[in-house]
């Protein structure tokens, strides 16, 4: 995985390499956007891309759909305030089919349905709620080896979760004894002052508690004292419980990304949620 930025004659696109995903994601495009919309291409036919992803600023979208780009899921107020939208372009057939759409409209379906509920569990008093250290990264990286089989980032690796904590991720999580048991982070970007939160795991044994709700609401009051107020979560679209706990928290459906990364055990579909922590 590598962030460049490309340059042409009259464009500038911050660019996103995942080959482990086999998809390219274009961040930002600024400048003559039909050449550098040429050019994603071209990078995406190169490296063997099944997938191409244009994070489209709300006046570049009607030029996506001309180019034959599919809409996907969109953040409001991404860029400095400014809508984004995901807008997708398929190499491979299979990359574009998924099986399991219907049934997954039907688990946004039955979520939305849920009553909003603010209340946050009290958990008992042998788990102890932290902000990840340097100290407990080796924990961390457990956590995430024993919840994914596959995940779309090395977080089994403790030197990539030191990495991240070092470039401003921030992680909070629920500890037992020596034991990382539930754990959640927030990547921020400062320049368009948005940050998804992520990451987001328990061990089985350990999710009668409600803690991902009580994480992300501590994520969340950490971003509003940092002035940042765009929240998303991009949740496996095959999770009840992921996509309820953000719906309880206020978070609202924004999409659905095709065929989106590799997580537990295959490539899976994952929903947008987003929230205004202004509100």
């Amino acid at each position: 995985m590598a962030s460049t930025v490309v340059t042409g004659a009259n464009y500038v696109m911050d660019v996103f390499d995942d080959p482990y995903n086999k998809r390219i994601r274009i961040d930002d495009i600024k400048g003559n956007f039909s050449e550098a919309i040429a050019k994603a291409e071209e990078l995406a036919v190169n490296s063997g891309a099944e997938k191409l992803i244009v994070k489209g600023r709300k006046e570049q979208f009607v030029q996506l759909l001309e180019k034959g780009y599919q809409y996907e899921a969109m953040i409001d107020r991404f860029f400095l305030g400014s809508d984004c939208y995901f807008c997708c372009k398929y190499f491979n057939n299979n990359r574009r089919n998924s099986d399991s759409f219907v049934s997954e409209d039907e688990i946004v379906k039955d979520v939305q349905l849920l009553e909003r509920n603010f209340l946050l569990n009290s958990p008992p008093e042998e788990y102890k709620l932290i902000f990840i250290q340097k100290e407990e990264v080796e924990l961390l990286a457990t956590l995430y080896q024993q919840v994914f089989k596959l995940y779309p980032t090395p977080l089994h690796d403790p030197a990539y979760i030191l990495k991240t904590l070092d470039e401003g991720t921030i992680y909070v999580a629920f500890m037992k004894g020596n034991q990382v048991v539930s754990a959640a982070s927030a990547e921020i970007n400062d320049f368009y002052k948005n940050a998804e939160l992520t990451d987001c795991a328990t061990l089985p044994e350990h999710r009668q508690y409600g803690f991902m709700k009580i994480l992300l609401t501590k994520l969340e009051e950490k971003l509003v004292a940092r002035g940042i107020f765009c929240a998303y979560s991009i949740a496996r679209a095959q999770s009840f419980g992921m996509n309820a706990a953000l719906h309880q928290l206020s978070y609202r459906y924004r999409g659905r990304l095709t065929n989106n990364c590799y997580i537990f055990d295959k490539i899976e579909n994952m929903n947008m949620w987003v929230k205004d922590l202004s509100q």
